[in-house]
């Protein structure tokens, strides 16, 4: 099993986050969670911030797309995100530790062999912790776990050697299922 856009729940009480329990079954089932970027997710006063402002920033995009439609014209993805990423700039980004913690969390309760990185780039556009802006800065990443006493092997699996140790089990079992069917 792939969690592949999860992070921790003990840190933060967002539903996409696993609980403790969640943590060990996927270990159990030999899978990996993979930590998810966004600062609603591996923050927990951003998580609050954010729906705080929630009712007001929905009302502020009805009014937008409601004025649109009075007008005939075409509601635009492009001017929602730009206006949703505006009211994410209201809120300050969370450090760099956040996004640390989870991953460590998760490697201590699911054992290292059972948590990834589930970045999430495309979906949070200006949501994510400082000093983690674009896949550049995956190497702050590689330098935090070394900080913190990770080993080259574990931080290789980290960074993606158990989403394809996942990808080999899956496959080894299609072709194995492939070939009892026939």
């Amino acid at each position: 099993m792939i969690a592949s856009h999860s992070s921790a729940r003990a840190l933060v009480d967002a539903p996409r986050n696993m609980t403790d329990d969640m943590l060990r079954a996927v270990a159990k089932n030999g899978g990996v969670v993979q930590v998810n970027f966004f600062s609603g997710f591996v923050d927990e006063d951003y998580r609050k911030a954010m729906l705080a402002q929630e009712k007001d920033q929905a009302a502020a995009i009805q009014k937008y797309v409601d004025s649109l439609k009075a007008q005939g014209k075409p509601v635009s993805y492009i001017e929602i995100d730009r206006m949703e990423r505006e009211w994410t700039a209201k809120i300050p980004r969370p450090p760099f530790k956040s996004l640390i913690d989870h991953i460590d969390h998760i490697a201590k309760v699911a054992g290292v062999d059972h948590v990834g990185l589930g970045s999430d780039f495309d979906g949070v556009s200006g949501a994510t912790p400082q000093g983690m802006d674009s896949a550049a800065d995956l190497p702050n990443i590689t330098q935090a776990l070394l900080d913190r006493g990770y080993s080259a092997d574990d931080i290789k699996k980290i960074l993606g050697g158990n989403l394809l140790r996942v990808f080999r089990q899956v496959e080894t079992v299609s072709h194995e299922m492939q070939s009892q069917s026939h």
